[in-house]
Formats: structure tokens, C-alpha cells, sequence
């Protein structure tokens, strides 16, 4: 699919009003997060598991089939996947029903001028939404294989075409979330680290001060620690020179000598405060006279009254305080105050590794478009971004379109998750669904009812190991990353979902009429509704200018949503303040 570029009364920056009735917000196929599980209905998470490993659940009444009485719980039989579609609920791949026929790189709006093309982009492969046969899934007794490695003294040969099959039924968006969120039962077992390794991790155990903050009380700022009512005197300590400045209390140095009443000694910021001092005299609020007797003396234009710019000891914390809890982010200031608390390492998440592999013999690194060769726009875009997830994330490895150059790159893989771009389809040269079937992975979602990005899917290659794999167009892979990536790495890596936040829309916004949309929005202030989420342009499928110019992705219901509609916004890491992390520590088979 490439949606179109629509005009508005934003001008060139931003969506059009689109057509439909206003309030329309369609359905969406099959369950949704939070619906009540209703008299014989069964999990909503169970069910889509199944729909995504060729079984579908068929309710079936106990006194019809199973003979019981009438009030029995309703037991459940498994259809096999050649006849799901009788079972599975309808979505944008099937037709049937009044339907509207819908694949991928169809134009969204067939008489938008702007919305032609295929769509394709720089990672592209076929968007047929037909599947080779034979996936893999819980059903297959084989039962999944040890994936580090070719399995016996061959590889498994590459399986051969046998037809096209029925096309799977695309779970709902946010049912797809919950299972990559739910891939793994949580983050690997803690490591304690050194202070600078610890960053972007995720605090394991609570973070209790170690000591008093301040440990002693210091001088808030430089100038004359001063006992007592002024004036004070200034005496030269014994064996200072006379002439000269006074020698004074730097930070580092513990004073030893007690101040006493009547007199004042010069202090540094940070340093200890002696003991007897009363008060800080800023510098530029003191004046030094010299006296007859060759003495000098500090008056200050005010009283200095006790405590003035004394950091009093266990100020910010006493020693067993929690400072932060656990699942904290360790942040730049989370190190600073750590260190400050008095820690040397810190017990935390190690950050998942991904390993991304951009699929394509059309793809350069460098250099202007030629001779039927695009630019690679998604293996500059995807490590950073993984980076601001708190992923280590080596640099991406270009893979041509070979079955057995990209099986034997998965297969020896040591990452947490496995990153694909492109090749999920059933194209000539997508080879991702076979690779899968002969590694023996099971996949827990193969596509989603979600525009752009409908060919997305998530897949277990080991107890611990898993492959995403993302549509080939930029911002589809991006639909991908935030669909299924991002909440299967956010469980690895210890970290709390970010808060659901809504915001009302500056313009209205066209909806696929079955399935999701993910649309680019900015923020905006509008004198009606306060921040609102303006949609921007350039949101098809293989374009990123909206995507670059935008602050978050608004999540639009099927058959849209009206100017004012409060909807759900996936911010994005730049915007929603989380810090980049640089890679460290470890690189991907064949980058060493």
C-alpha cells in the first residue's frame, strides 16, 4: 500500500480533511486490549497465538458435540490452518463478506493523484500477501531446533515452493503488541558492572545511599566562614606570611583548628566548614578593613544568620535512604548520583543485543541511486534507533538475496533478537518464512492488521531468542519496529511501558476501514484544544520525510478519526527524552 500525500488547510505540511462520516472509527478484527472476556469466550492472547500458528479455536456448544448438558462450559476444537478462513474473523487480506480488497501496496485512495505507485522503497520486496506452506508453529511435532548453529554434519537443504496457501488472518494492532510483549516471560538474570557500563540499563535493586549527602558540612559558596555576630577579625594563622592574602579553607583540605567566636576565616565552595563557624559571608557581601594594629577585620553590610550557605550534612540524604527504586533507568545523573552515594558498580539489566540484517541485492551504502539501484535507508536508520531503545545494537550486515546466506547468518547468530528488513512476503526473493521454517522457529505473529506494515512478523528461534521481521519499505519497517521490536525488547531489557498518552487531533485523518493506521503527527498548539498531534504529510509506506519531521505516531482506529479526536500517540525515543546508548562490548558474527 503507499498512502497518498493529502493537501489540508495546513498547507503542504500536514494530512487533508478526508472523507467519511464523521464519528465513523470502524472495527477492529478480532479482540482488543482490555475487552471483558465475555459468557464462552476464551482468552484474546490465546486465541490470536493460535491464529498465528495454523490452528484457529471453533467454539462448539457441549450438548451439539460433546453431549453434555446445557450449561457446560463450551469446549474448544482446533480447526487446521487449510480451513481457517471459515473460522478466523475477516480482515483486509481476506475478502468475503463486503470486504473491501486491500493488499499492501494498493493505493490507499484509488482516485487520489497523489497516492500511485507501488510503493516500494530502498529495502522492498514483494508485498503479495500470499505464504509459503509449511510454516512452522506450536502443531508441528518436530518441535523447534537448537538455531545457534546448523543442526547434523549438513545444513537442512532449503525447502522447495509447493504453491501458494491461505493468506493467515492479521491480528489486531494491539493484540500483536501484547504478544511481543509477551514473548518472554521477562529480562535475563542481573549483572553487576562498573559505574560507565551501567547506562542505559535498567536498576535491578533499589538504589540506598551508602552515606550522608552531603557527608559533612560544606560551603555553599566562596567567600568567609564567620563565627557569631560581626565584625570578625581576620587573624594570620601561625607561620603565614603577614603581607598577602589570608590563606584559607580550600575544598579537599579538613580544617583542624577551631573557629572561634568574634572571628572569620576565608572558605572555598565545596570545601569542609570548620568546626565553631556559624554562617558563610559571600564574598561580594563582605569588605576587609586593615587596622592599626596591622590586623584586618571583615564587616558585612547585614547580619549573617546561622546556617547562611552551609550545606548542612545529610541535607539531600541520611545513609540507608532509598534514592531510586528498582526498574529505574540509569540515566547520566542516575551514575552521577550513584557515584556521589558512594557506589563503585551497580546491579543491573544488561540491555538486549539485536543484530540487524538488511536483505537486498538492489541496495548501496553510498552514493546517488544508478542503474536500477536504490539507497539503503533502513540500516542507517534502524542501530540508532535501537540505540535510543537501550538495545546494543552492532552495525547493520547487508545480506543478497540468497536462502542460504541468510539462514546460516540467522542460525549463527548471538543475539537476543534477530532484525530483518525486508523478504517477508513470498516474492521470488523472500526468503525470510523459509529460513524460519528450517531453522524450526515458531512464529507467534505473522501479520498484522496495521497500515503501513502489514507484513510484519515475530518469531522464537530459541527458549531465548527471537527474529522480528520488518516490511521492506522505511516507514512500514518502522511500523514494525514500534509494533513488535520495541515491546519485546522493553520486556528484555527491564523497562516499564511508557504511560498511555492521548492527544486530540489538529485535522482530521483518513482510516484504512478495517485495520489500524500508524500516522506521523508534530505537536502543535491550537487555541481550542491546547496541544494537539497535526498529522503530517509524506506518510506512504516507502517515504521518511513525515516520519523525520515528526514527534510521535498517532495510532488511528479503523475508518479514521475527526479534527478534536483524543487518540492514542506512541511517542518517539528523541521526543519522549530517552537518552541515545553507543553499542559497547560486543559486535556480530563476521563484524569482528
Amino acid at each position: 500500500m503507499t498512502d497518498g500525500e493529502f493537501g489540508s488547510e495546513f498547507g503542504s505540511e500536514f494530512d487533508g480533511a478526508f472523507g467519511g462520516e464523521p464519528g465513523d472509527t470502524g472495527g477492529m478484527a478480532g479482540p482488543t486490549r482490555g475487552e471483558p472476556a465475555g459468557e464462552g469466550r476464551g482468552d484474546p492472547f490465546d486465541e490470536a497465538l493460535a491464529l498465528a500458528n495454523a490452528a484457529a479455536p471453533a467454539r462448539v456448544r457441549p450438548e451439539t458435540e460433546s453431549g453434555a448438558g446445557a450449561g457446560a462450559d463450551p469446549t474448544t476444537v482446533r480447526v487446521p490452518y487449510a480451513t481457517r478462513e471459515t473460522a478466523a474473523p475477516r480482515s483486509s487480506t481476506t475478502g468475503g463478506g463486503g470486504d473491501i480488497p486491500y493488499t499492501p501496496d494498493d493505493p490507499f485512495s484509488l482516485d487520489d493523484p497523489a497516492a500511485c505507485g507501488n510503493g516500494h522503497s530502498s529495502t522492498s520486496r514483494s508485498s503479495s500477501t500470499s505464504r509459503a506452506p509449511g510454516r512452522s508453529g506450536p502443531s508441528d511435532p518436530s518441535g523447534p531446533s537448537d538455531p545457534s548453529g546448523p543442526s547434523g554434519p549438513e545444513d537442512p537443504p532449503a525447502p522447495t515452493a509447493s504453491g501458494p496457501r491461505p493468506t493467515p488472518a492479521a491480528l489486531p494492532w494491539h493484540i500483536a503488541r501484547d504478544i511481543a510483549e509477551r514473548a518472554v516471560p521477562g529480562p535475563p538474570a542481573p549483572e553487576t558492572s562498573a559505574l560507565g557500563d551501567a547506562l542505559g540499563r535498567t536498576l535491578a535493586a533499589p538504589l540506598t545511599a551508602l552515606t550522608d549527602l552531603p557527608s559533612f558540612d560544606t560551603s555553599a559558596m566562596d567567600g568567609w566562614a564567620v563565627s557569631g555576630p560581626g565584625p570578625w577579625r581576620l587573624d594570620h594563622p601561625a607561620g603565614a606570611p603577614e603581607a598577602g592574602p589570608l590563606p584559607g579553607i580550600l575544598a579537599g583540605h579538613a580544617p583542624t583548628e577551631v573557629l572561634h567566636d568574634g572571628h572569620a576565616v576565608p572558605i572555598a565552595t565545596g570545601a569542609r566548614v570548620p568546626p565553631g563557624a556559624t554562617a558563610v559571608l559571600r564574598s561580594e557581601h563582605g569588605e576587609v578593613r586593615e587596622l592599626t594594629d596591622g590586623g584586618r577585620r571583615l564587616y558585612a553590610p547585614r547580619p549573617a544568620p546561622p546556617g547562611q550557605d552551609i550545606r548542612p550534612r545529610g541535607q539531600e540524604c541520611r545513609r540507608g535512604d532509598q534514592l531510586l527504586p528498582a526498574g529505574a533507568l540509569v540515566t547520566p545523573a542516575v551514575l552521577g548520583l550513584a557515584a556521589a552515594a558512594g557506589y563503585d558498580e551497580l546491579t543491573a539489566y544488561r540491555r538486549p543485543r539485536a543484530e540487524v540484517l538488511v536483505l537486498g541485492d538492489e541496495l548501496l551504502d553510498h552514493g546517488l541511486p544508478q542503474d536500477g539501484r536504490i539507497r539503503d535507508a533502513l540500516g542507517p536508520m534502524l542501530a540508532p534507533w535501537l540505540h535510543a531503545l537501550g538495545v546494543e545494537a552492532a552495525a547493520p550486515r547487508h545480506l543478497a538475496d540468497d536462502a542460504d546466506t541468510l539462514y546460516a547468518a540467522v542460525a549463527e547468530s548471538t543475539a537476543d533478537v534477530v532484525i530483518t528488513t525486508g523478504g517477508t512476503a513470498s516474492g521470488p526473493v523472500d526468503h525470510v518464512h523459509p529460513t524460519l521454517r528450517r531453522l524450526g522457529a515458531e512464529v507467534l505473529v505473522d501479520g498484522v492488521a496495521v497500515r503501513p506494515g502489514h507484513p510484519m512478523l515475530l518469531a522464537r528461534l530459541a527458549p531465548h531468542r527471537h527474529l522480528v521481521g520488518l516490511p521492506g519499505n522505511p516507514l512500514a519497517a518502522v511500523s514494525g519496529l514500534v509494533t513488535l521490536a520495541e515491546p519485546l525488547l522493553r520486556t528484555l531489557a527491564a523497562r516499564p511501558p511508557a504511560a498511555p498518552y492521548r492527544t486530540p487531533l489538529a485535522a482530521p485523518v483518513h482510516g484504512h476501514p478495517q485495520d489500524t493506521r500508524l500516522v506521523p503527527v508534530a505537536y502543535r498548539e491550537d487555541e481550542r484544544h491546547g496541544l494537539t498531534a497535526a498529522p503530517l504529510r509524506f506518510h506512504g509506506p516507502a517515504m521518511l520525510r513525515g516520519i523525520a519531521a515528526a514527534d510521535a505516531l498517532a495510532v488511528v482506529p479503523p475508518g479514521g478519526a475527526e479534527r478534536g479526536t483524543e487518540l492514542e500517540l506512541l511517542e518517539l525515543p528523541w521526543s519522549a527524552g530517552w537518552s541515545p546508548v553507543s553499542s559497547t562490548g560486543w559486535t556480530a558474527p563476521g563484524d569482528a
